[in-house]
């Protein structure tokens, strides 16, 4: 063999080494938010009284979820799936689970005070920050984020429901957003996801 097809078949090979995964559980394709125009800067309030910026958040992995903890059954169901989750990951990848930062931001400020919210996001795991704020601060965040979200009328003040888009979101270290959550469909479907994405 010649030196010219030494240097093609060198070229092939190195080619072909570059598109096989990393990992069996990894995955080489495109991530299916890519480039979609969600996410972006925020300050808010965490559950212990300081300020987090998206921006203290640069090189973790954030696990996404708006909702508010008065809520009677979404809310708390899709939030036990996700700790749950994460449980399992950290078991089973710990190295990439402690790259993923668990996120609840709420979407009823008025009464997710940082104390409702520390002992509301305890419940359901260690890491997971409760983040609040001004209404019309939340609201600049959630849409953003492409979150809707409306108080319904009610006739106590202090028993109103809140309508709100049901979505979990992942987004890598630098913020861009990588796909959506199915926290819906329980635990194990939220680890195989995470176990795609997080490198």
């Amino acid at each position: 063999m010649n030196e010219v097809m030494k240097h093609w078949l060198c070229l092939i090979l190195l080619a072909v080494a570059s598109l096989a995964p990393a990992g069996c559980s990894r995955s080489s394709e495109e991530p299916p938010l890519q480039g979609a125009s969600i996410g972006g800067p925020f300050a808010l309030t965490d559950q212990n009284g300081r300020t987090v910026r998206d921006s203290d958040l640069a090189g973790r992995y954030r696990l996404i979820y708006f909702g508010y903890a008065s809520c009677p059954d979404v809310c708390p169901t899709d939030l036990q799936v996700i700790g749950q989750a994460l449980t399992q990951f950290e078991k089973a990848a710990p190295e990439r689970a402690r790259t993923v930062q668990p996120i609840f931001i709420s979407v009823d400020p008025e009464r997710d005070t940082p104390a409702v919210l520390k002992d509301y996001v305890g419940a359901f795991h260690p890491r997971l920050i409760g983040l609040t704020g001004p209404v019309e601060q939340v609201r600049a965040v959630a849409k953003k984020y492409g979150i809707y979200f409306v108080k319904q009328d009610s006739e106590g003040a202090s028993s109103y429901l809140v309508d709100h888009s049901r979505q979990t979101m992942l987004f890598g270290p630098g913020g861009e957003p990588i796909a959506l959550v199915p926290s819906d469909e329980g635990a194990k479907a939220v680890v195989e996801t995470l176990d795609k994405w997080v490198k």
